[in-house]
């Protein structure tokens, strides 16, 4: 094994948000650490979000063509390894990060990987009365797996960088704009991370009544299409990007809000890695678990009634479904989240 490292590949896979994450450690990483290459591998969609870090080196694991099962796995570790990597930082560990870290042994590549905290999060969803409090951030984890390989990141450093320009066709149809911009991001993976619509509707009607705020509707997929384009119809001051620009430009519109509102999904991360303010609505997770936008104080997160739901945070990634818990965000009234908002712009 070489004893200095010059070429470090980072591995996460998925998902959109946990990859987004990467985005704010690589940033200070590159400046603490200039002479090290960085190659991230990642699914072929994602690598989008290393577009404005042209330091990073982007290898496409297609994971469901040419890089699948245990064969095409072995031929992605060839592809990492004819790179001339020195380490391998697996901040996914799963299955296939596993297999790949097991062949880099073999070429006598030194890896490290990440610890999820599994049984302490376990503890934090326990479904019984329990003294909640911070477990380690997912950034942290990050940052973690990456002093191991003995390359520190002092997450705290602030990092100046020019935010992206507006994507002209976006520039064309909306100067000149002396408005706010909001950003809205009402869906996530999970239903019991989703705020009621109907709810949601109400904080988007309100921020439309000022005329000096415009509100962006942000989704994927044709249903959130169809949804959020026959939101947007009865509002003059409000617009649905879902499937108007591609996934790139899309970002460059996140990176030029004043502040975004998402549920605990990805589109939080997207909009910390540009450093704009982030306000999550949590439902059955929490931030406690790690999963909060990079550098987003508590006082940006809006919680359900913990009084109403004691248990509460019932899950992780919001995948387990609680009998009794499943309205829980209809406790967080629309004023909250209005005010919230207000306070930004």
């Amino acid at each position: 094994m070489k004893t200095t490292v010059q070429h470090i590949a980072i591995i996460r896979l998925s998902a959109l948000g946990d990859v987004a994450m990467l985005v704010p450690i690589l940033r200070r990483f590159l400046k603490q650490h200039p002479h090290v290459k960085v190659t991230m591998v990642t699914k072929p969609f994602f690598g989008k979000l290393f577009k404005d870090l042209p330091e990073v080196n982007v290898l496409a694991a297609d994971v469901k063509t040419k890089h699948k099962g245990i064969f095409g796995l072995w031929k992605l570790a060839k592809e990492i390894k004819s790179l001339e990597v020195d380490a391998v930082a697996d901040v996914h560990n799963v299955l296939r990060s596993k297999i790949l870290r097991f062949f880099f042994f073999l070429y006598g590549i030194k890896s490290a990987a990440i610890d999820k905290g599994r049984t302490e999060k376990k503890q934090l969803t326990a479904l019984k009365l329990k003294s909640i409090r911070p477990l380690q951030t997912t950034h942290e984890r990050y940052e973690k797996v990456l002093a191991q390989l003995g390359f520190p990141v002092d997450l705290s450093q602030e990092v100046k960088f020019k935010n992206p320009n507006l994507p002209k066709q976006f520039q064309q149809q909306l100067q000149p704009n002396t408005k706010k911009w909001i950003g809205i991001a009402p869906f996530a993976a999970h239903k019991s991370k989703m705020y009621p619509l109907s709810l949601m509707e109400e904080v988007i009607a309100e921020l439309n009544a000022e005329e000096n705020l415009q509100v962006f509707l942000f989704g994927g997929g044709e249903n959130e299409k169809q949804l959020l384009s026959a939101l947007a119809s009865k509002y003059q001051n409000v617009t649905s990007l879902v499937g108007v620009y591609a996934f790139a430009e899309e970002l460059h519109i996140i990176a030029n809000l004043d502040v975004m509102l998402s549920m605990d999904s990805g589109n939080g991360h997207m909009a910390a890695m540009y450093q704009i303010p982030v306000i999550t609505v949590w439902g059955a997770t929490h931030p406690y678990a790690g999963f909060a936008p990079f550098k987003q104080p508590i006082e940006n997160q809006v919680l359900p009634s913990l009084k109403k739901y004691p248990f509460l945070p019932t899950s992780i990634y919001g995948n387990k479904q609680v009998e009794g818990y499943e309205t829980v965000m209809e406790s967080i009234p629309p004023r909250k989240i209005i005010d919230k908002i207000k306070s930004f712009v």
